[in-house]
């Protein structure tokens, strides 16, 4: 199929080099042929696509993107991790964020953040597809207000006991193996410190499948810990010392969830062009000759294009080893509302045929509120600018 900017040349923004260009053309070719006709299906019956997700390392090779040679991954940039993001939300935005959970929260954030014992014990099995990863961050009375949470792991000789909950946990019901943030001694204190979480230790349990307005064939779910041991070499980095990895792997969380707003943007624009120009005529003209239908259309593509650029600029100079607060806060907020709005728009340029199944904006809709609202909601986002340019302007003196 072939879509906006689908065949954008390399050495450009959103192709920086060949290798870039080509992981575009593959992912475009697996999310056409293979994601595409699966993905109603499994919205409507609301069930994750395990054995697609595992070909994901086994046959495509995307697990890893980020992660240096020596470990199995590509040793690309965050602007791969868009690329792919971006590319398979046009077909399947639930089956993607499964992808980022994995491949964002727990690879990328384990390569960044672990020693070299945890990633030769964990990356390959999560590379190469054999297990799933995920990230355990939000509870049941902590999300925006992440230093708030009260899962409790308490030192004992060679272990950590662990014991609290963890809510709205994507990959939570397939998982193998978590990334989890916890407090030492004191739930009261604001530092956090991370462990490696596997779904097998005793104590480990999943709650309930939680059933939701979208995103659907990506499981979400509850993940609770009684008395769970984990053993002392799974603490990342050093107690009480997580806080500063956890929001440096939130601001690539915040560019693949306006990457994945950029898919759906892109599809549905897709839809607008072709039912509006090919499919649809209104008074003896095609439906986009209309004034109303191309202010819809046109404001559409143009805010798509704007978003885009600034997603792919903020990727370009992200650096692993320095926090970008202000530019993965900017792009999320402008990608994730701009995908809403796009989704709506397509809607209604479609009219009753977008309100059915017939057509995949209905769905591109449910899947695109999910943006705004994870990876910490819009209304953090513009918290955290305003915060940041607080701080440069008071850095300016004079």
């Amino acid at each position: 199929m072939q879509t906006l900017n689908s065949q954008s040349a390399p050495n450009d923004l959103f192709n920086p080099t060949e290798e870039h260009a080509q992981l575009r053309e593959m992912v475009e070719k697996f999310t056409w042929q293979t994601l595409e006709g699966q993905a109603t299906e499994h919205d409507e019956k609301e069930t994750f696509n395990k054995e697609l997700f595992h070909t994901l390392g086994s046959e495509l090779g995307i697990f890893g993107l980020t992660v240096s040679p020596e470990y199995g991954g590509a040793g690309m940039d965050p602007v791969a991790e868009v690329i792919v993001h971006e590319t398979m939300s046009m077909a399947d935005p639930a089956f993607t964020l499964s992808y980022l959970a994995h491949e964002v929260l727990f690879v990328n954030n384990l390569f960044v953040s672990g020693n070299e014992a945890q990633k030769k014990k964990y990356l390959p099995g999560v590379i190469n597809g054999e297990k799933i990863g995920g990230m355990g961050m939000t509870e049941p009375g902590a999300g925006t207000d992440v230093l708030g949470l009260q899962t409790m792991a308490e030192k004992k000789s060679d272990r950590y006991i662990l014991n609290g909950s963890k809510q709205f946990i994507t990959n939570g019901y397939e998982g193998d193996v978590f990334i989890i943030y916890a407090k030492i001694d004191d739930r009261s204190k604001r530092t956090i410190t991370s462990f490696l979480v596997e779904s097998s230790y005793p104590g480990f349990r999943v709650g309930k499948k939680e059933e939701k307005m979208g995103m659907k064939a990506s499981s979400t779910a509850v993940l609770h810990f009684d008395d769970v041991e984990i053993p002392a070499e799974n603490l990342i980095g050093t107690e009480d010392k997580g806080t500063s990895s956890m929001m440096r792997n939130l601001e690539i969380e915040r560019v693949t969830l306006a990457a994945q707003s950029l898919g759906i943007a892109r599809r549905c624009i897709d839809m607008m062009c072709q039912y509006s120009i090919r499919d649809r005529k209104a008074f003896g003209k095609p439906l986009i000759e209309l004034g109303q239908i191309q202010r819809l259309v046109a404001e559409s593509y143009a805010k798509w294009e704007a978003a885009r650029a600034l997603v792919y600029n903020v990727a370009a100079n992200m650096d692993p080893t320095k926090r970008n607060s202000l530019g993965a806060a900017s792009a999320k907020l402008v990608a994730t509302g701009m995908a809403e709005e796009v989704a709506r728009n397509a809607i209604q340029v479609l009219g009753g045929y977008g309100y059915i199944r017939e057509y995949p904006v209905e769905r591109m809709l449910r899947d695109a509120i999910l943006l705004s609202i994870g990876g910490g909601t819009n209304e953090a986002m513009q918290k955290n600018i305003s915060a940041d340019l607080k701080r440069m302007y008071e850095n300016l003196g004079g």
